[in-house]
């Protein structure tokens, strides 16, 4: 059940909407931005990037006109887009919004990008460059599985917060650990930095069942849209790391002749399901987060206007 904070001390409120993928975020967010008539932050790490489109379930022509949103198809995946830059200017953004409104949404199931606007980032330490390249080119030619399997032996918290199909993350926590003998997980969890506004945090779940038969549904219908199409189209891009995630790398698996198109759908299905099971892990330690079930949305509205 949701529990009531304090009454926010701070004159701007920052909404955050989280969950697992397929819940129905997006659908919440927009109604929260029209009720409350404000922008929303796109806090989902691969809407920022402008050539993934279906894959990316991105809100619609018709959504994305009826509250402005930031961060959706903002970026390249040319162009390396990390969680600190999405710090900065996120909180830029924000700082804009809050010149003439009071509130402001995020939604995304990206934990630590949510993590990076509401809390801040740690300071990373410096990389040897050396063990980057090393990485980088043991992943090139002997796959991520070895990177997978090195990873969660010396830093199984890291490896299991995050998705472990993205070469990027996983190259990021082995790289860590390799280069200062500490495991990134123990950096994850510093001092939060404070913000200059209150937080509202959103939780979206429901049955295991219902969800999965959800994500099972939105893959169906990503193939229907054409997102076979699509990752035959980003080939020239696939070496970049946002295109080595749920939905794509798969297809790449296919178009390569590897598995069959039926195999290949079921792997993002099942891949998915992984990432929604890692995603709930993720946010459930969090406990000011407020759950709802998606349909609860004059709930939500009365607890947020509640809180304000």
């Amino acid at each position: 059940m949701p529990t009531d904070n304090l009454k926010p001390k701070k004159a701007k409120t920052l909404i955050s909407v989280v969950g697992p993928t397929a819940i129905g975020k997006t659908a919440l967010a927009i109604e929260l931005g029209r009720y409350f008539n404000t922008e929303i932050i796109s806090a989902d790490s691969r809407q920022f990037f402008k050539e993934m489109e279906i894959g990316t379930a991105k809100p619609n022509q018709e959504e994305l006109a009826s509250v402005k949103h930031h961060f959706i198809n903002s970026h390249s995946v040319e162009k390396l887009f990390s969680t600190g830059d999405f710090e900065v200017e996120a909180l830029e953004t924000l700082q804009a919004i809050f010149t003439d409104r009071d509130t402001a949404i995020i939604v995304g199931g990206s934990g630590l990008y949510v993590n990076a606007v509401l809390n801040g980032l740690d300071e990373m330490p410096e990389i040897d460059l050396k063990i980057r390249e090393q990485l980088n080119a043991q992943f090139e030619n002997e796959g991520i599985e070895v990177i997978q399997k090195k990873l969660e032996q010396v830093d199984p918290e890291y490896f299991n917060k995050v998705d472990q199909n993205n070469p990027q993350r996983m190259i990021r926590g082995l790289e860590v650990f390799l280069s200062t003998g500490r495991k990134l997980s123990s950096m994850l969890s510093a001092q939060k930095k404070d913000r200059p506004f209150n937080i509202i945090k959103i939780g979206l779940n429901t049955d295991r069942a219902t969800l999965y038969n959800q994500i099972n549904h939105r893959v169906d219908k990503m193939m229907e849209r054409g997102l076979l199409e699509e990752v035959k189209g980003l080939i020239p891009f696939r070496k970049y790391n946002a295109l080595n995630t749920v939905g794509y790398s798969e297809l790449f698996d296919y178009v390569d002749e590897k598995v069959s198109l039926a195999d290949a759908i079921a792997a993002i299905k099942q891949n998915t399901r992984r990432f929604a099971k890692r995603q709930l892990t993720w946010f459930r330690k969090d406990e000011e987060i407020n759950w709802f079930e998606p349909d609860e949305k004059e709930q939500i509205i009365a607890f947020i206007k509640k809180q304000l």
